[in-house]
C-alpha cells in the first residue's frame, strides 16, 4: 500500500475502511518507517509538534468487585497491589501540583471499583473546586461507570474530561470482563457527551483479541467521536488472569498506534500504560505518531523518570502543550528562581527570572 497516498486521502477527509486498517496492522517490517512518516504528517497537521501531557493520581487503589483479567486491582486478581481508600484533599491538591511541575496538560483523579459511592464522589467534588481554584489545570477524572446526574455534578465542580475506556471490541469484551457490559462502558461515555463535557476513551491492546478487533475498537471510538483516546498496551502482572499473555512486539505497538491515528486523524492519540515496557527503545517513533503521553508513573506500575520523557521530547524538537492560562515552573539554572510563566494561549510563553533556589520538576 501507498501509505503516503493513504494520509493524503484522510487528510483529505476520507475515512478509511476496515480492510485498509487491517492492511495498516499487517505493515511489512520493511515499510514501517514509511507508515510512521506517513502518519506523521496527519498528527503535524492537527497537532503540530506539541505533546500533551496527562498525569493521574490513584485516588483509591484494589478494592474493587470487579473481575477485569487484565486489572491488578481486581476482585480476582492476587498481584499484592497496594489497597487503600480515598486518599485525603491534601494529598489529591499535592498532586495536582506536582502536575503543574511536570509541565502536565492535564491531571485525572481515578477511582477503582464499578462506580464512587456518594461519599466517593463528593470527596472528589470537594476535591476538583479546590483544585480549580488553585491551579489552572485541566482535570479529568475517571470513576467507573456513572449516571447522568453524576456527570452534571462533576461538570459543574469543574471537570472537563471524563474518561471511561471502552478497553477492547464489543465481540470480545465478555473474555476480559463479567460483571459489567460493553454496553455498560459506551452508556457511560454517551452520558459524558450528553452533558458537554469532553469525552476519553480508549483500549488496552495485547489481551489476545484479533486484528480484526482492534480495528473494530479504533471504528467504534470513531463513531462515538472521543476527543481522547489513549492506548495501553498490556502489562502481564502475575497474579492477574491475563497475567500470563505477552506476544506484543515494539514494531506492532507502533503499527497500532498509525491505524489508530488513520482511522481518528484529528483526536488526541495517547500512548498510555505498556509505553515503556513493550515500545522500549523505540518509544520516540511512538510520539511521530501520537501526540499525548502520560508523565510520571501509572496507576500500580512505573512509568518513565519524568525529566527523561521531556528529554525525549526535547531530542525530537517537540514542546509541551499548556491549556490557556496556566502557570508554569520551567528549568532554570542553579541559583535563578523563575517567576510564575504565565500562558497567553496553547503554546505560548513568557517569563521572567529573579535570584533564588531552582524550580526543578519533582517525580508524581
Amino acid at each position: 500500500m501507498r501509505w503516503h497516498e493513504l494520509a493524503e486521502a484522510v487528510l483529505q477527509g476520507r475515512t478509511i475502511t476496515k480492510e485498509e486498517a487491517q492492511e495498516v496492522l499487517a505493515v511489512p517490517e520493511e515499510e514501517l518507517l514509511d507508515l510512521i512518516s506517513a502518519c506523521y504528517r496527519i498528527r503535524r497537521h492537527y497537532h503540530g509538534k506539541q505533546v500533551k501531557l496527562n498525569m493521574l493520581i490513584n485516588a483509591k487503589s484494589g478494592l474493587c468487585q470487579e473481575d477485569c483479567g487484565y486489572c491488578s486491582q481486581s476482585v480476582v486478581a492476587e498481584s499484592g497491589v497496594d489497597r487503600y481508600s480515598l486518599l485525603s484533599k491534601e494529598v489529591l491538591l499535592e498532586g495536582a501540583r506536582q502536575a503543574v511541575e511536570l509541565k502536565a496538560h492535564t491531571y485525572c483523579i481515578v477511582n477503582s471499583g464499578r462506580r464512587p459511592s456518594a461519599r466517593e464522589l463528593g470527596h472528589v467534588l470537594e476535591a476538583v473546586r479546590e483544585i480549580r481554584a488553585q491551579y489552572p489545570l485541566r482535570l479529568c477524572c475517571c470513576l467507573g461507570l456513572l449516571s447522568d446526574a453524576e456527570v452534571n455534578m462533576l461538570r459543574e465542580a469543574g471537570v472537563e474530561r471524563i474518561n471511561h475506556n471502552l478497553n477492547t471490541s464489543e465481540d470480545y469484551h465478555h473474555e476480559v470482563c463479567s460483571t459489567h457490559t460493553y454496553r455498560d462502558r459506551v452508556e457511560t461515555v454517551e452520558a459524558v457527551k450528553r452533558a458537554g463535557v469532553s469525552p476519553c476513551s480508549g483500549g488496552i491492546l495485547g489481551m489476545g483479541e484479533s486484528d480484526q478487533q482492534i480495528v473494530d475498537l479504533a471504528f467504534s471510538l470513531h463513531e462515538l467521536d472521543v476527543d481522547s483516546i489513549p492506548l495501553n498496551f498490556l502489562i502481564p502482572i502475575a497474579g492477574t488472569p491475563l497475567g500470563g499473555v505477552e506476544y506484543l512486539t515494539p514494531q506492532k505497538c507502533l503499527a497500532i498506534l498509525c491505524m489508530f491515528r488513520l482511522v481518528n486523524p484529528s483526536k488526541e492519540i495517547r500512548i498510555a500504560g505498556g509505553r515503556e515496557y513493550h515500545l522500549r527503545s523505540l518509544q520516540p517513533l511512538g510520539l511521530y505518531v501520537a501526540d499525548s503521553i502520560f508523565i510520571g508513573d501509572y496507576l500500580t506500575t512505573r512509568g518513565e523518570l519524568p525529566e527523561r520523557d521531556l528529554q525525549m521530547m526535547e531530542d525530537l524538537g517537540f514542546t509541551a502543550a499548556f491549556p490557556p492560562g496556566q502557570m508554569i515552573v520551567p528549568d532554570y539554572a542553579p541559583g535563578i528562581t523563575p517567576e510564575p510563566v504565565q500562558v497567553l494561549a496553547q503554546g505560548t510563553a513568557t517569563a521572567k527570572t529573579t535570584g533564588g533556589a531552582d524550580g526543578a520538576a519533582q517525580q508524581a
